[in-house]
């Protein structure tokens, strides 16, 4: 795939690479990669620059654990700049923002925020995280819980203490996103099919 990049446009080997979110397609922010960050990012599926400040090959993210899922490339017709969509994990910007412009996107709820917790977690090594521990078992174990969870919200539904239906309806919603995410889903692509549907 790297062949397709004219690296050697540059004296110093390097292409420009715009991040764009995959979801609210956001500039998210702009880096510069040589081959090896192309190979890298390809082979981990995470978004990896050549630092020129560092000097040396940055995974974004590798300090802060705010990584940079790559969803899919393209390169310019000069062949000499790239464009990448991508899952952000938490902020992009050092300075907590969602972009390395400042803004902050507050039509996001906390569900957005969810699914990034929920992605993060589930490509961490931290074997005490319950949501990793469920994507170590598998979409068979994901998808029973979600049943387990949607018995016990009928059950509850039932009832009238307002507090464990609420609780129960939120444990629903919550291991919905974790099912969604391990079938390679967000909500959103779940939002674009209701408001279809609601155009006919």
């Amino acid at each position: 795939m790297s062949s397709q990049i004219d690296f050697s446009k540059y004296s110093d080997g390097l292409v420009p690479a715009i991040i764009q979110d995959v979801d609210t397609g956001k500039v998210l922010m702009l880096g510069y990669m040589n081959k090896e960050a192309f190979d890298q990012t390809m082979a981990t599926e995470k978004i990896t620059f050549y630092s020129r400040s560092k000097q040396r090959i940055w995974m974004k993210g590798e300090e802060s654990g705010n990584y940079l899922f790559l969803k899919s490339f393209a390169v310019d017709c000069d062949r000499d700049a790239l464009l990448f969509k991508a899952k952000p994990a938490g902020p992009t910007c050092h300075t907590g923002a969602d972009t390395c412009w400042g803004e902050v996107n507050l039509s996001n709820d906390f569900l957005d925020q969810l699914e990034s917790i929920i992605e993060l977690r589930k490509n961490s090594s931290d074997e005490s995280s319950y949501v990793h521990s469920l994507f170590q078992k598998g979409v068979n174990k994901i998808a029973q819980k979600v049943g387990e969870e949607a018995v016990e919200l009928v059950i509850e539904s039932k009832d009238n203490n307002q507090e464990l239906f609420l609780n129960e309806a939120a444990d629903l919603l919550f291991h919905f996103l974790i099912l969604l995410n391990a079938k390679g889903y967000a909500l959103n692509d779940v939002k674009q099919i209701l408001q279809q549907r609601h155009k006919k």
